[in-house]
């Protein structure tokens, strides 16, 4: 997938690139796989903003991604369209089932319209593909894992990425996440063959802030540009440094390199650190 760049016409332009959608065959969704979404940027059920810099931005639809492609085991899809999500990173793809449904998947790299894919507990070994991990061989990339089974998939589902199948030696199978972290799956969860596609994504070069703005993405200050009231960091005469051993967070937490992990019930899943 190639990025455009532009020519430096005019200061926002310079070094500002865009994805080229090459392998999008279509610019309108299935309506009936369509949900609205309402802005709420970044406050919860009671109005409040717990995630900060968000609000704006263009008005978006939903799309309903299947996560849970094993409930429609065996029955052979084809690929009617690759097309734009704005809600993630990577691409989707409409399939259509032998049966007459229709839903949308996340895309794999190199799938085209045309092909045609299955989900089988034994399937062939091809990007696109569905598939229990005991039955996926050693060494190949997989996306749209399934970290526990029957929920559907929940991991590996961003541009680009994909994770490999480790071992199958044990009752589990060793998993190497994007991240590098090795962790137990299951044998009996699904995963799909290839890796996300968009993979030129964390290449483009967003260029200027009215860009972000289309995006949703509100303006962001450092903290020692805020007053006392407002960040640890604040307050001082003209650019005063952060002024304290350890840089916190805006609610007076410890950050940079501080472990935020707290759930320990799935400790025992993990075999290697994504950090050594």
């Amino acid at each position: 997938m190639p990025v455009k760049k532009y020519k430096p016409t005019t200061p926002g332009r310079r070094g500002m690139s865009v994805n080229a959608f090459e392998e999008i065959s279509t610019k309108s969704p299935l309506k009936s796989l369509l949900k609205p979404m309402k802005q709420k940027s970044g406050r919860n059920n009671q109005g409040r903003i717990t995630v900060r810099h968000r609000g704006g931005g263009a008005k978006r639809r939903y799309r309903l991604i299947d996560s849970k492609r094993f409930e429609k085991l065996n029955i052979p899809a084809r690929v009617e369209t690759i097309e734009y999500d704005p809600n993630r990173t990577a691409f989707i793809a409409l399939l259509v089932y032998a049966d007459g449904d229709k839903r949308y998947i996340i895309a794999p790299h190199g799938l085209m319209v045309g092909d045609k894919i299955v989900c089988s507990e034994k399937a062939k070994v091809k990007p696109g593909n569905s598939m229990q991990i005991r039955n996926i061989p050693v060494g190949f990339d997989i996306y749209d894992l399934e970290l526990k089974q029957g929920r559907g998939a929940q991991a590996i589902r961003s541009a680009g990425s994909s994770g490999k199948i480790m071992s199958l030696d044990s009752e589990l199978a060793q998993v190497m996440m994007p991240s590098g972290e090795v962790r137990y799956v299951s044998k009996d969860c699904y995963a799909s063959i290839g890796s996300v596609s968009n993979v030129d994504h964390s290449n483009i070069v967003i260029g200027k802030a009215g860009r972000m703005r289309h995006m949703g993405r509100r303006p962001q200050v450092s903290g020692k540009a805020m007053n006392p009231a407002d960040h640890p960091h604040g307050g001082g005469e003209g650019g005063a440094p952060i002024g304290m051993k350890h840089p916190k967070t805006p609610w007076g937490k410890p950050a940079l390199g501080v472990k935020t992990r707290r759930s320990k019930n799935t400790d025992h899943m993990i075999v290697k650190r994504r950090k050594k």
